[in-house]
């Protein structure tokens, strides 16, 4: 009796320990692997960007030399022909004297200003450089009659002298006695012979302004 009452326990153990490991949870075999699902394919939906040539907003204009979109001039039109075609009348010596007025006026606003003798001579060589060139560029020509050329280089020498003035006045004047041959160099007579040269550039600047 006792055996069949080991026996029949016995049995039952083994029966429960089988179905407790049946419905034991199994560790995953795929663990530490990530994601080994199936993914939807999404090729089928993507479309690849491909580069576009960039345009101007613009549109294209038409040739520059279309007869179509150029007017013909209207040379029967007298204003057009009066002002629109006029040629420089300006003469080549007329545009010399010009720029002649303005090297006169800074050699004028030097003797105002009272600028050194350095300056000053400075200014006047440019000056007697440039009409120099001019008496040679017109001395064989009508222009060489004019008052106004006449002028000019009168005044070059003019002012050349009052340089070399005050140039050697500056040079040798600690050397020289104010009186006999070294009277030219004294203070009283360059400032009187710097007013003439002011005077004469005046009158030449206005002579120059009224050449046609």
């Amino acid at each position: 009796m006792r055996k069949s009452v080991l026996v029949i326990l016995s049995i039952l153990l083994f029966q429960s320990g089988s179905y407790a490991a049946f419905f034991q949870p199994q560790g995953n075999p795929y663990e530490g692997m990530g994601y080994v699902g199936t993914l939807p394919d999404l090729t089928g939906k993507f479309q690849p960007t491909e580069p576009i040539d960039a345009k101007p907003v613009f549109e294209k204009t038409q040739k520059f030399n279309s007869e179509k979109e150029i007017k013909p001039i209207p040379r029967d039109n007298p204003a057009f022909v009066n002002i629109i075609l006029k040629q420089d009348k300006t003469s080549p010596y007329i545009n010399d004297l010009t720029e002649f007025i303005d090297m006169l006026e800074k050699i004028y606003d030097s003797i105002e200003e009272n600028e050194n003798v350095q300056r000053f001579a400075a200014r006047v060589y440019f000056f007697n450089q440039n009409a120099e060139y001019f008496r040679q560029k017109y001395e064989d020509k009508p222009e060489s009659n004019y008052i106004s050329y006449e002028k000019l280089l009168q005044l070059s020498n003019q002012a050349k002298t009052v340089s070399q003035l005050r140039s050697e006045a500056e040079k040798y004047s600690p050397y020289l006695a104010y009186s006999g041959s070294g009277q030219i160099y004294n203070s009283n007579n360059i400032d009187q012979q710097i007013s003439y040269l002011k005077d004469e550039i005046e009158k030449t600047i206005n002579i120059l302004r009224e050449a046609r």
